[in-house]
């Protein structure tokens, strides 16, 4: 088979409810992926940041291994020997009292709505089924009808109603916006700190620290949705590490498994996450032993290999240099860390075509929001590497 009989099958088969770059890829190494021709690509996406510690680590793939061969799924009806072990070692990592592990980003997201939701009625005393989430204009927090009812991107809703209420939209990175949404209902405040799929949005300085206080003067929980800026991508263990923001709930996925199997969770106190009794949320494999494994040694590679610094400054190179491009596109750069975005004006047409040229000089991105280039490369890559993307990068945006 070729590449036009895997895209036909694909085509033919699956719902379309991607739009792909017409790349088939069947292996990866660290930062490099490699299609079914043959062809070698630099990956400027890791998945939407799961792959922080490059595609297929050795390590994580023997921790996978391992576990495999060993026990994979019990289900939270009995114990096993990694559930704990993972706990602690996010307990000592991150500092939070507990853990309620999932899947995937969207279920940590709604596990998160849902303890914020008794937290409100059992602790601030909310009226009964009264409870307020507020949430940002361009955020994304997964495709659950739950949360796509709040999302003000009107392809993600619609023929998709009727809707949860309890949800209030405000102007991201205005937290004026936020003091005056707050009503004696709401119970907290859901956000990114940086919205990457809104188009790597990054708030004005300050603003997460501004937020943290008008949470705790309210008595709300700040709950921030970290799956994609979490875990080394920006240059910091979280995104609100930069302000020094310890947010109620932090929401984490993705890179917690080095994009080898799916693992996500929720962190919180234990006056938080402790409301929870048996029988209130679950997941059937949620917790399972294989996850769990996996999770650990992303993390210790994470944390030993030092990504996060890595991460923090060949970011600032990354961007520095592509600030530098004499382009006639380029509008904006922004970004922290490994996580940028390349913001064109109108007149280059979309960011789509840029992307497909990129692909065809062996680098993949996607662009996001139509008119942006999002840069976010496994955060193992060097600086010789991105010298090498650069050039070819340079050139893609000064294309006819």
């Amino acid at each position: 088979m070729n590449t036009s009989d895997y895209i036909k099958l694909e085509d033919q088969y699956g719902a379309h409810n991607y739009r792909p770059l017409d790349v088939v890829l069947d292996r990866g190494e660290g930062i490099w992926v490699y299609d079914t021709d043959g062809n070698k690509y630099l990956d400027c996406l890791s998945a939407y940041s799961a792959v922080n510690q490059g595609h297929c680590h050795p390590r994580i793939i023997q921790a996978l291994i391992d576990q495999a061969q060993r026990l994979t799924l019990t289900s939270r009806a009995f114990r096993n020997d990694k559930l704990g072990q993972l706990y602690q070692m996010l307990h000592r990592l991150t500092g939070y009292d507990m853990t309620l592990p999932m899947n995937t980003g969207a279920e940590a997201v709604e596990t998160a709505i849902k303890v914020a939701r008794k937290w409100g009625y059992r602790v601030k005393e909310v009226a009964s089924n009264r409870a307020e989430i507020i949430v940002c204009n361009g955020n994304f927090h997964g495709r659950t009808t739950t949360i796509v009812g709040f999302s003000s991107e009107r392809q993600y809703k619609e023929d998709f109603g009727p809707f949860a209420p309890g949800f209030v939209n405000i102007p991201y990175g205005d937290s004026g916006a936020l003091e005056a949404a707050i009503t004696p209902n709401t119970v907290a405040f859901l956000v990114e700190p940086i919205q990457g799929e809104g188009g790597v949005m990054v708030p004005p300085h300050g603003y997460l620290k501004k937020v943290q206080q008008i949470c705790h003067k309210h008595n709300i929980l700040l709950m921030a949705d970290e799956i994609q800026t979490g875990l080394g991508r920006t240059g910091a263990l979280f995104a609100c590490d930069h302000e020094g923001v310890r947010p109620d709930v932090m929401i984490i996925g993705k890179a917690l498994s080095g994009g080898v199997y799916p693992v996500s969770a929720v962190l919180a106190s234990k006056e938080i996450l402790g409301l929870f009794q048996p029988g209130d949320h679950g997941s059937t494999f949620g917790g399972n032993p294989l996850g769990a494994a996996v999770a650990m040694e992303a993390l210790a590679v994470l944390t030993e290999d030092g990504l996060i610094n890595n991460a923090h400054e060949l970011g600032e190179y990354f961007q520095e240099r592509l600030t530098e491009i004499p382009s006639p596109y380029v509008k904006e750069v922004r970004g922290k860390g490994m996580l940028i975005g390349v913001e064109l004006k109108p007149e280059a047409g979309g960011a789509r075509r840029f992307c497909e040229a990129l692909q065809d000089r062996g680098i993949l991105c996607k662009e996001t929001r139509q008119h942006v280039i999002r840069f976010a490369p496994p955060l193992v890559i060097t600086r010789q590497e991105i010298d090498w993307a650069l050039e070819h990068i340079t050139i893609v945006l000064n294309m006819d």
